[in-house]
C-alpha cells in the first residue's frame, strides 16, 4: 500500500520536536527538535516552526500532503488558538501559515497525544477511554470511538488548574492548584530541585523528602483521575506524558488513589497503563489529527 506522507509538530513549553509521519504505518521517518524558548514571544516561536516546517517539506522524499501541528494551549474548533499561558498564538495565523507549505490543522496538544495512543498505541484496544497527559502541564481528555471529543469550543482539556485541598509531604492539609502541586516542574520546584528528574533519582536512592514528595504528587493526581472516572466511566484510563512513563512510587500512588476515589465497584477495576508511544506520541498524533481533519475537509 502507498504511504502518505505528513509533517507533525509539536510545540510544548520546552522543546518543538517534529517529524515526518507515513501513513498508514505511522512510520516516524525523520525527526528534529529544537528549543521553544517562549519568552521571546508567539512570533517568533511561529517563525521557528514554520521554518522547521518548510526545511522538512523540502527535504522529503515524498510529498508531504498535510500539516499537523499540536500546540500547549486552547484550540477551538477551527484551528484557532485561544489561550496563552505558555506559547502566546492568540490572534496569530498559526494555520494560515502552515497551509502556505501544505494543508494545515492545529489541534490542543493533549487531544494530539491522545490522536496517538488511540489510533496507534494503548488505547486501540478501547472503545472509550480518558487519556491523560502528565509533565510540564496536566491535561486529559475522553476519547470515544478513536477520536478525543474537543467540546463545545475545544476546551474540554483542563483538568489541573482549580485549587483542591491537598495533603503536602509534611501532613499538613493544604488548598494547592493540582498543576502548581504535581507537574514536573512543581515536583522539582517542592524539593528544591531544577529538574523533575532529581527527585526521581534521589527517591530511588531512598531520600524520605523525595519519595514524600513523589507520594503526596501521586495521591493528588490519582484525586482527579478518579473524579474524572466517576463523571465520564470510561473503559480505561491512559497516562502519557515524561511523568507518566517514569513510573516507580508517582506511578503507585497515583494508581492507587485513583482507584481509591472511585465510587462504584466495577469502575474501580479498570485498565489504568501507561502511553505506548513515549516521546513520540506528539508528533504523531498532531499527524493523525492533520490526517483526520483533512480527510473531512
Amino acid at each position: 500500500m502507498d504511504q502518505q506522507c505528513y509533517i507533525g509538530i509539536d510545540v510544548g513549553g520546552t522543546k518543538i520536536a517534529a517529524g515526518v509521519v507515513a501513513f498508514p504505518s505511522a512510520e516516524l521517518r525523520e525527526k528534529r527538535i529544537a528549543p521553544t524558548d517562549p519568552q521571546r514571544g508567539g512570533q517568533a516561536v511561529l517563525a521557528d516552526v514554520v521554518s522547521m516546517a518548510r526545511t522538512m517539506a523540502q527535504a522529503s522524499r515524498q510529498p508531504i500532503v498535510g500539516i499537523g501541528i499540536g500546540v500547549c494551549e486552547l484550540v477551538d474548533l477551527r484551528g484557532n488558538v485561544t489561550s496563552g499561558f505558555t506559547v502566546e498564538w492568540r490572534g496569530l495565523p498559526v494555520q494560515a501559515m502552515l497551509s502556505e507549505i501544505a494543508p494545515a490543522a492545529v489541534e490542543s496538544d493533549v487531544r494530539a497525544h491522545a490522536w496517538a495512543e488511540a489510533r496507534f498505541g494503548a488505547g486501540r484496544a478501547y472503545r472509550d477511554f480518558i487519556f491523560v497527559t502528565l509533565g510540564t502541564g496536566i491535561s486529559a481528555c475522553l476519547v470515544h470511538d478513536g477520536v478525543p471529543y474537543p467540546g463545545a469550543r475545544g476546551n474540554a482539556l483542563v483538568l489541573a488548574t482549580a485549587p483542591l485541598t491537598l495533603i503536602d509531604e509534611s501532613g499538613r492539609r493544604v488548598q494547592q492548584v493540582l498543576e502548581e502541586f504535581a507537574s514536573g516542574p512543581a515536583i522539582a520546584r517542592r524539593f528544591g530541585a531544577s529538574r523533575a528528574e532529581v527527585v526521581f533519582e534521589a527517591a530511588e536512592a531512598g531520600d524520605p523528602r523525595a519519595l514524600a514528595i513523589l507520594h503526596t504528587a501521586g495521591e493528588a493526581i490519582g484525586n482527579s483521575v478518579g473524579f474524572l472516572c466517576n463523571v465520564l466511566d470510561p473503559e480505561a484510563v491512559v497516562i502519557g506524558g515524561g511523568l507518566g512513563s517514569a513510573g516507580g512510587p508517582l506511578w503507585d500512588c497515583l494508581v492507587a488513589a485513583t482507584r481509591q476515589h472511585i465510587w462504584s465497584d466495577d469502575t474501580r477495576r479498570l485498565p489504568i497503563v501507561r502511553a505506548a508511544l513515549g516521546n513520540d506520541a506528539g508528533v504523531i498524533g498532531a499527524a493523525v489529527a492533520a490526517c483526520h481533519r483533512l480527510s473531512k475537509t
